[in-house]
């Protein structure tokens, strides 16, 4: 399954240096004493291209602390894929099937917000980010873009599978609790391989590497790509085929 993770990376990653080329890039930006690279024009396209961006890193990040057997920290990353795959739905929608909404703006004008906008003084207060309640996020994807017959329910199974894996980052103690076992039964400090538990993990990693194959295509549709979109809709049907059980399962 590895080898069909590193595959995937491959695909996205080139995917990747193809659809930044279609954006306006980050520019060089004064800050303090020297410079940070911003993205100038703060669009939907731009943030796209900054959510995928952590997609892919994220999902190699996924692949190295699977190989060494880190199922905590691993499902923690896979919460956080959570959102950035919302997002990339959220924001790639008015591109694609809608138009640019006033929870858009709001999005947009939050995530593109300097976290310190004195630069001359990183321990000033700052406001949080205003960023759209994440239930609305969810919901605004479901009615959108969802081709379920019962989107409700749709909506609820993201809602679960968000709370469980919410349970990982926050060292919640029943997930906590996955780390004691074995013989004679301890707290796995320094990795889970080798445990019952590496082949559900794997298995969990599996759906969100699929997952960032289609949210890749869903940023090549939004940024007008169509022989990208073909090609990403090929491999995905490759990958399908090449999972065997996993997919069909």
């Amino acid at each position: 399954m590895r080898k069909l993770f590193h595959e995937v990376l491959t695909v996205m990653e080139n995917a990747f240096a193809r659809l930044e080329k279609q954006v306006p890039p980050p520019q060089r930006v004064e800050w303090a004493d020297g410079f940070v690279f911003r993205y100038l024009e703060r669009s939907l396209e731009q943030a796209l291209i900054l959510k995928l961006a952590r997609s892919i890193s994220t999902l190699r990040a996924v692949d190295i602390l699977l190989l060494h057997g880190f199922l905590q920290e691993q499902a923690s990353l896979l919460r956080i894929l959570d959102e950035i795959h919302e997002d990339i739905y959220f924001l790639a929608a008015p591109l694609t099937n809608d138009q640019v909404t006033e929870r858009h703006t709001q999005y947009l004008a939050a995530f593109f917000a300097e976290e310190f906008p004195d630069p001359e003084n990183s321990l000033a207060r700052h406001e949080k980010p205003n960023l759209p309640p994440r239930r609305k996020i969810r919901s605004y994807v479901t009615r959108v873009l969802s081709t379920d017959p019962n989107p409700s329910k749709a909506h609820d199974v993201g809602e679960t599978i968000s709370s469980v894996y919410s349970g990982y980052v926050h060292a919640s103690a029943p997930q906590t609790m996955d780390m004691y076992g074995g013989s004679p039964a301890h707290f796995h400090l320094a990795g889970m391989r080798g445990t019952p538990l590496m082949e559900d993990h794997i298995h969990d990693s599996w759906n969100y590497f699929y997952r960032g194959l289609m949210a890749t295509t869903v940023v090549a549709k939004a940024l007008g790509d169509a022989p990208l979109v073909k090609t990403m809709y090929d491999y995905l049907q490759r990958f399908e085929g090449e999972s065997g059980e996993r997919f069909n399962g």
